[in-house]
């Protein structure tokens, strides 16, 4: 079982460029080019959120274009700069989402479950996951106790080690920390919103920030770091399960050159 997973992609309107210069339907379109060239290809694709940027139809329009050459069945959840009931619509056909609140999942594919968590809190930057997506995520473990599962979300729950993204971050994790402690067959957790590729823990788990396909975060661990974007290359994750285990690599995109 191969899945990739693509984040905080920001695409926007037609003709509209990120934070006034930046492309990122383009960079974007560059991320799938690189994963269709892929000599495996992912059996689902999996969408960790910020999906558009101002979570306008038109947006979602113009991202269900750039995600048309992909085969692979789509599992989205939602950012902090998308909207519930735009991106609802624009997925409708994926008949994915378990309720008419909350765009959370749960997914059998082959040996695995993957299971998306909604950790939008509208008009805010940070995420949070309540009682009741936390109840939704504890029966949804009870039902396959068995089956390795993989839990993504947009906000990270764990340590990142850049301390103005801790402050807008997962709050509040200790719920959520609770349940994966109770169910020994998560085996991984990954996350989007810092825009960097990074590996941590949370609650004994490994847990993996994907890169953006929309420009990184410039990587700033000092105690007074502040938020700049830089275009690095955009970037995608592979998680490869086997052997009832889930093997990430991580991508990044671009032109390097033929094989030596």
């Amino acid at each position: 079982m191969l899945i990739a997973q693509l984040s905080d992609l920001h695409v926007m309107a037609p003709g509209r460029l990120f934070r006034g210069g930046i492309d990122t339907a383009a960079r974007l379109k560059l991320a799938i080019d690189d994963l269709l060239a892929q000599r495996r290809q992912p059996d689902a694709i999996l969408l960790t959120g910020d999906l558009v940027d101002r979570g306008s139809a038109e947006e979602y329009a113009a991202l269900k274009t750039l995600l048309a050459p992909l085969a692979a069945p789509l599992l989205p959840i939602p950012g902090n700069h998308d909207a519930r009931d735009t991106m609802r619509a624009a997925f409708a056909e994926c008949a994915l989402f378990a309720d008419d609140q909350f765009l959370h999942f749960a997914a059998d594919l082959g040996p695995v479950r993957i299971i998306g968590l909604d950790s939008l809190e509208p008009g805010r930057v940070e995420g949070r996951l309540c009682a009741e997506r936390l109840a939704w995520l504890d029966a949804r473990l009870a039902e396959a106790p068995e089956r390795p599962t993989m839990i993504a979300l947009h906000h990270p729950p764990c340590p990142t080690g850049i301390p103005h993204m801790e402050t807008i971050n997962l709050l509040e994790p200790e719920g959520f920390a609770a349940i994966v402690r109770r169910h020994p067959q998560i085996r991984r957790i990954v996350a989007g919103h810092v825009h960097r590729p990074i590996e941590s823990r949370f609650a004994g788990v490994p847990c993996g920030i994907a890169p953006a396909t929309a420009p990184q975060l410039m990587l700033d661990l000092r105690a007074e770091s502040q938020s700049n974007n830089r275009a690095e290359p955009p970037g995608y994750v592979f998680h490869l399960y086997r052997d009832g285990d889930f093997i990430a690599h991580t991508v990044a995109c671009g032109d390097f050159g033929q094989p030596v």
